[in-house]
Order: structure tokens, then C-alpha cells, then sequence
């Protein structure tokens, strides 16, 4: 039983640090990614689906975005979805072709970006403290019906300690690693 609550606890805090991944890719860099544009829902055909079900999305070079639509007269609805999201970047259309130069990135908007990832690293932070108190109270409601002894309790508030202080570790490499990638010019 104690088993599968730590198995559980380490579960879902290797989830919350895959949010956290899935959440920084749309943090812009200085490099272009196809992440950027994941986000952006286009109006097609009477209902919004991803950008990715209507057009292909590739990297031209460092700085900068192809989108070519399937469908040519899509193209009016691509822009359009691009302009509403927050990405802040004007799409250039040429035929059928959308380009998306992502300019450079000033010093300021870097420290910024950098405010943002630390946030959303303490956010995920947070979250896995909260699966350890979800586990901790799980193993405490097995003492409390006898299921298990306190050494049995106390043994496994300290795995599940060990579990938790690996995912805050990871969680920092995550962060550092984003960091690092928006600090280098």
C-alpha cells in the first residue's frame, strides 16, 4: 500500500516537471522553435483547431518561422490567428508561404523571460510540495486505521522525501538549462 502511494507521488511529480518542460518551450529564446506557434488555435472550417492541423510549421533558420497551409484559403485565417495570439510577431505572407522573423532579443526582455521561467519553476515547485503533503496525509490516514506501524510511517515520509527533494532538483536543472538558453546571445 505504501508502495503504490510513493509510486503514485513519483508519478505525478514526473508530470508536473513535463508541464513544466511543455510550458518553457513556448517561452521565446532568441531561436526560432515550432513550439512558439503551438499554442495558436486558427478558425477553420467553422471551428478553432491547432495551428499544426491546418499548416506545416518549420524552422527556416535561427530566427525565423515557415507556416505553409494546406489549404490556400486558409492563408487570410493562419495570419489572422497569428495577429490575435500574444506571440507579438507580424506574419510576412508571400503567395502561400507565412514567414515569422523572430527579432533579436534586447537585454531587458531577456531578464524578463527569465522572471517568467523562475516563476513557473516555483510554480511546479509548489505543485510537487503538494503531492508530498498528498502523499504524507495518504500514508498518516493508513496509520490512523492501522494498516501500518509509525516506523512504517516514518520510513516512508523519508522516501518520500527522497522522491521529492529529486523532482525540486530537476525541477532547478529544468529552470537552468531555460535560462541559460535565454541568457546566451
Amino acid at each position: 500500500m505504501i508502495n503504490q502511494i510513493k509510486q503514485d507521488a513519483q508519478t505525478r511529480m514526473t508530470k508536473s516537471i513535463e508541464a513544466l518542460r511543455h510550458n518553457l518551450v513556448k517561452v521565446r529564446t532568441g531561436r526560432a522553435s515550432t513550439g512558439l506557434v503551438d499554442t495558436i488555435r486558427v478558425n477553420a472550417y467553422g471551428s478553432d483547431v491547432p495551428l499544426s492541423q491546418v499548416a506545416a510549421v518549420s524552422v527556416a533558420d535561427a530566427r525565423s518561422l515557415v507556416i505553409n497551409p494546406w489549404d490556400k484559403g486558409m492563408v487570410g485565417a493562419v495570419e489572422k490567428a497569428i495577429l490575435a495570439s500574444d506571440l507579438g510577431l507580424p506574419p510576412n505572407t508571400a503567395g502561400t508561404t507565412i514567414r515569422l522573423n523572430l527579432p533579436a532579443l534586447t537585454e531587458e526582455r531577456r531578464r524578463e523571460l527569465t522572471k517568467v521561467v523562475h516563476g513557473e519553476g516555483e510554480d511546479t515547485k509548489v505543485a510537487v510540495r503538494n503531492i508530498r503533503r498528498d502523499a504524507n496525509q495518504q500514508v498518516k490516514d493508513l496509520l490512523k486505521e492501522k494498516q501500518v506501524t509509525e516506523d512504517e510511517v516514518r520510513r516512508a515520509e523519508e522516501e518520500i522525501q527522497k522522491i521529492t527533494d529529486k523532482a525540486i532538483k530537476d525541477v532547478d536543472e529544468v529552470v537552468k538549462a531555460k535560462e541559460q538558453e535565454l541568457m546566451a546571445v
